[in-house]
């Protein structure tokens, strides 16, 4: 049977290695509501620093790179094990290479590095760098995890019995092959001692500070982009029953795309010691990075071309759709906030913080979501969702949720770097800088509420995927309306 995304898939029994993919699945749910619960948590000691505790532990500190790690690393990496080990498999017509005892590995491993790496940040064992990363233990593991991740997908696509190699596993394999160089260069250390725990980056002052955002805004360009665009790819034609838009365009938004991001990093890094040819470098590639991402944007909304309609039946089609509409928000966004006259505002302040999270939420954690949803009933053989009613709920409460959190911090932020550059007529500045901070703090209030919306929304979905898990019969057939189904 055709693929709806143009690719073949076996008419034969399954013969796929799904158990990895289900642990993967359980635990992206997992680590999404504890990343969740986290940022809610600290986003409150923001507003109010009480709840800080006068604990080195619960300090916000030591808690921000604990949330920032579990949403993207452990929510968001799970996400993509889960959803580039079940799409590589489907799309080659081949089982996983090294079989159950390699996807055993690569799910038990990867956690490992989680918990070391989160236990590491909750009592000051990092690095203590820009990403806040883990010590020079948790990174050589994950090497050896990512590693054995390369030799997996790269196996499956090699003994793939399907000749064409589906666009989806470009876009994850670059984000394989991009991550561990990126994870490599910038974890460079020298370990004090071979049992201490402590280690010294090799790079130090300007070069240091290029290598970390070189990294961190690769990171967002090929683990929170690249790779999630591989779910797009495929998770959207296949919920709407649709090919993709244009396949030629797929492929030219690839390749653009992977050159064009990896230069961006030191639009970062404006009106710094960096020498300001490679801040120019930066700031022109973030903008010709327009073209790629809105054509990638283009390719993935058009797909629902003729099947508009449903997305008033199927909220798990929305949830993706608005991914993808997410996506090319946050991608205009970001190279306007690379020029250098928007960088002397936006640098530093809360509209950094909107940006960021208009992504991550919009973007990652939805089509996340939507992907999530989709492979529920087929993973555990159900014949749908427990209730499409409550997939509405949660998706319109995270909606609010998010439209709450980036708007405030959109207004904060412009607020707040107004207020900084704002002059009397002596020459003075005119606000302390406390006074910036007490003018956030209903911004910051807000913000908070807008997470725990959020967070409500994943815990309803918690509650449909068990119930759908457990074999429950779907509400809605029960009550005799037809339950939206993806094409096989």
């Amino acid at each position: 049977m055709a693929l709806a995304s143009g690719a073949a898939e076996s008419t034969v029994a399954p013969r796929y290695h799904e158990e990895v993919v289900k642990l993967f699945v359980i635990a992206t749910v997992f680590w999404g509501v504890v990343g969740f619960l986290v940022g809610v948590v600290i986003a409150f000691q923001l507003a109010y620093p009480i709840l800080n505790l006068d604990l080195p532990w619960t300090s916000f500190g030591r808690l921000r790179p604990v949330h920032t790690s579990a949403v993207i690393f452990a929510f968001g990496g799970n996400a993509l094990f889960a959803t580039s080990l079940y799409v590589v498999q489907r799309t080659c017509r081949a089982p996983l290479f090294g079989g159950a005892a390699m996807g055993l590995f690569l799910f038990w491993g990867y956690q490992l590095f989680i918990v070391l790496a989160a236990s590491g940040y909750v009592l000051g064992v990092s690095q203590g760098r820009e990403y806040a990363e883990p010590e020079w233990y948790v990174d050589l593991w994950l090497t050896i995890v990512w590693v054995a991740y390369l030799v997996a997908f790269t196996g499956t696509l090699m003994k793939r019995d399907e000749p064409h190699i589906y666009v989806a596993n470009w876009f994850y394999l670059a984000f394989i092959v991009t991550i561990a160089m990126l994870h490599i260069v910038n974890n460079l250390a020298v370990p004090v001692s071979f049992l201490g725990v402590k280690s010294y980056s090799l790079f130090s002052g300007v070069q240091d500070a290029l290598t970390q955002w070189w990294y961190g805004h690769n990171a967002v360009g090929f683990f929170l982009t690249a790779g999630f665009l591989g779910i797009m790819y495929y998770f959207v034609p296949k919920q709407a029953d649709r090919p993709v838009y244009s396949y030629r365009l797929s492929i030219v938004h690839f390749w653009s795309l992977i050159f064009l991001y990896i230069w961006a990093g030191p639009h970062h890094l404006h009106y710094t010691a960096l020498p300001d040819w490679s801040q120019t470098l930066g700031m022109t590639f973030s903008v010709m990075l327009w073209m790629p991402s809105w054509g990638g944007m283009i390719n993935g909304i058009m797909t629902l071309a003729g099947a508009w309609d449903k997305l008033r039946t199927d909220p798990v089609l929305r949830f993706l759709v608005t991914s993808v509409a997410f996506y090319g928000m946050s991608t205009f966004e970001g190279p306007l906030m690379s020029v250098r006259q928007v960088n002397a505002l936006s640098h530093y302040t809360d509209w950094t913080i909107g940006h960021v999270h208009s992504g991550a939420l919009g973007w990652v954690a939805f089509v996340s979501f939507g992907a999530v949803y989709h492979l529920v009933p087929k993973l555990w053989k159900r014949q749908g969702l427990y209730s499409l009613r409550l997939v509405s709920y949660h998706f319109w409460i995270s909606t609010i949720g998010i439209v709450l959190y980036i708007t405030a911090m959109w207004i904060s932020g412009i607020m707040q770097g107004l207020m900084w550059r704002s002059y009397d007529e002596l020459g003075f500045l005119q606000y302390a800088f406390v006074e910036t901070v007490q003018a956030m703090h209903p911004f910051y209030v807000v913000r908070a509420l807008g997470g725990v919306l959020f967070l409500i929304g994943s815990l309803i979905m918690v509650y449909n995927l068990i119930r759908t898990a457990a074999g429950d019969v779907a509400e809605e057939a029960r009550t005799g309306r037809p339950v939206p189904q993806a094409a096989e």
